[in-house]
């Protein structure tokens, strides 16, 4: 195997490894700072995919329909925050689980009467469709780059707005003193509901964006909860920073052990997330690093 594969192997793993940041992160905020097992995550996951595909079908441009779907995406996540999450707060992880649960067959069963049960593919916009040379012989896809660069961009922002915004100071001290945020004035309701409402767009904006490399099919959010449940633990409950690092060691780990143990590809990145547990059972970066 040459330098050059390996090398398309890594980008593939890291591009991998952001999406999954995406999704984990917004798992992890929920759950850290909410408290809330939130088992549909990724159901939204799979309604953010089904969404661009839609709107890109009606509109011809697949910019205009992350536009269009993700605000549609946003509010669905409101609206099930303040008419079923917010009555799980006081109750304890089985409640949130069998909810959660529930709203994973609600909106599988959803996309099966409304889009049906055929696999669909995205177009890859055309000022993204070429390849970068990386040898003669060899290439790389823009549009796969362009994913990366997105989710740095997203990545970025997030940080910014948990570590450096008013609103992440009220975040980050919701997460461990909420009867202390609220009696400095702040609204804990209305916070949690913008911190689900987040957790939803990145897990359906990272759906969108995987929609033209990954085919949309009846399901999908299912394997992507499991594997951001992994990158969860790895990385510490309720850590962005233990998301990032757990995401990209997944993300490589999956990849490079497709392409080196085919037959075991399945095991690798658990026998990665056992190790660690091993190591730190808290995960990388504990809660709220």
């Amino acid at each position: 195997m040459s330098l050059s594969y390996f090398l398309i192997q890594t980008l593939n793993g890291v591009q991998y490894g952001f999406l999954l940041f995406l999704v984990a992160s917004g798992l992890t905020l929920v759950f850290g700072i909410m408290g809330v097992i939130n088992l549909a995550h990724g159901a939204f996951y799979m309604v953010g995919a089904y969404l661009a595909w839609w709107f890109a079908r009606a509109t011809g441009s697949f910019v205009l329909a992350v536009l269009l779907a993700l605000p549609i995406t946003v509010l669905l996540g409101l609206l099930i925050e303040r008419f079923g999450i917010r009555h799980l707060y006081a109750r304890d992880h089985l409640h949130q689980v069998l909810f959660t649960y529930g709203l994973i067959l609600i909106l599988n069963e959803v996309q099966r009467v409304v889009f049906g049960n055929d696999v669909h593919g995205v177009a890859i916009p055309p000022l993204l469709a070429g390849s970068l040379p990386l040898t003669e012989a060899q290439s790389y896809p823009i549009y796969r780059l362009f994913i990366s660069v997105a989710c740095v961009a997203v990545a970025g922002a997030l940080y910014l707005v948990i570590q450096r915004t008013r609103l992440g100071m009220v975040i980050r001290a919701g997460s461990t003193h909420r009867e202390m945020v609220a009696a400095l004035g702040f609204d804990i309701g209305r916070l949690f509901m913008v911190v689900f409402g987040l957790g939803v767009a990145l897990a359906a904006f990272a759906g969108m964006i995987a929609a033209p490399v990954n085919t949309v099919y009846p399901g999908m959010g299912d394997q992507i909860l499991i594997i951001s449940f992994v990158v969860v633990v790895i990385g510490g409950i309720g850590s962005i920073k233990g998301a990032f690092v757990g995401a990209m060691l997944v993300g490589i780990a999956d990849t490079y052990g497709r392409v080196l143990l085919p037959t075991g590809a399945g095991v690798v990145v658990y026998a990665v997330m056992a190790l660690v547990l091993l190591w730190r059972p808290q995960g990388l970066f504990g809660r709220m690093a």
